[in-house]
């Protein structure tokens, strides 16, 4: 019996262009890029939450997309002459877009207006340096003038930016005096905390909310995790630092999954107006 030898291809290769596919990092699920971003970058398979960008939370969250900046043209300088830090901020503003590592401003949430910040963990960490704290302490300041529930969505990793060092740390008592001032006046004010929120921003305004929503699985404390165990010595349990711990011991008021945030936002808001709280814009 004899077979015809096959002849070689001779057509091109089809190329797949890099950049459409990525791996679920807690189900090892592949995943079509287009699909997960229709998805709000949420694994369709497993639930797990992709970090996202402050842009597509703004998207996602205000009417129309749309929110009023205010401070738009503060950006940090080098008051230490940190080495490499002007270049650390150079990347990041080229790479995001961004001035800095906070948008702030005005915004509707299904027809209520409120006063709106969102850190961005691609800017450096979303570490909080001298910028961010005055641009947060400025809108909760604006809050309290116009009367508007404040609400901050952190993504803030990289806590008080240690290369602007003490003037990087004050923000932290600065943007806490601000809540202060504001809770005096009965104004609400939301934390919504996404992976990972840390440090610094933890320790201060990213945990004085009124109410406290956080999105699954997020890492949320002051050191990490791995930090704790080398210095104490011992096991941490299982799921310590994550939303749904610090949900069963107290921490936090709710864990609510990316898809349903705004819903829940625009019941609060709602809950406040039936409450008796009556913003000056509505």
């Amino acid at each position: 019996m004899f077979f015809k030898k096959k002849k070689p291809l001779t057509g091109k290769k089809k190329d797949i262009p890099e950049g459409l596919w990525l791996k679920c990092k807690k189900c090892g699920e592949i995943l079509y890029k287009k699909e997960l971003d229709n998805n709000l970058w949420v694994c369709p398979k497993c639930g797990a939450h992709f970090r996202i960008s402050s842009k597509i939370y703004i998207n996602l969250l205000f009417d129309n997309g749309e929110i009023e900046e205010l401070d738009v043209d503060m950006e940090s300088i080098d008051p230490l002459g940190f080495p490499k830090y002007k270049d650390k901020l150079k990347n990041s503003k080229a790479k995001t877009s961004l001035k800095d590592g906070v948008i702030s401003g005005k915004a509707f949430i299904g027809g209520f207006p409120v006063a709106f910040a969102i850190t961005d963990f691609s800017f450096m960490g979303g570490s909080m340096g001298s910028v961010v704290g005055e641009k947060i302490a400025r809108l909760i300041r604006f809050g309290r003038e116009q009367r508007l529930p404040v609400i901050i969505l952190t993504s803030s990793g990289g806590g008080a930016r240690m290369q602007e060092g003490i003037f990087s740390l004050m923000q932290m008592a600065k943007t806490s005096a601000e809540l202060a001032l504001l809770s005096k006046e009965g104004i609400p004010y939301i934390n919504i905390l996404t992976h990972p929120t840390m440090a610094g921003v933890m320790a201060s305004f990213a945990s004085l909310g009124d109410i406290i929503i956080a999105e699954p699985e997020a890492l949320l404390g002051f050191t990490g995790p791995r930090v704790i165990e080398q210095t104490i010595r011992q096991k941490l349990p299982p799921g310590f630092q994550r939303s749904e711990f610090l949900l069963e011991h107290g921490m936090i008021d709710m864990v609510v999954s990316r898809k349903e945030i705004r819903e829940v936002l625009i019941s609060l808001l709602r809950m406040f107006n039936y409450a008796g709280f009556k913003s000056r814009a509505s």
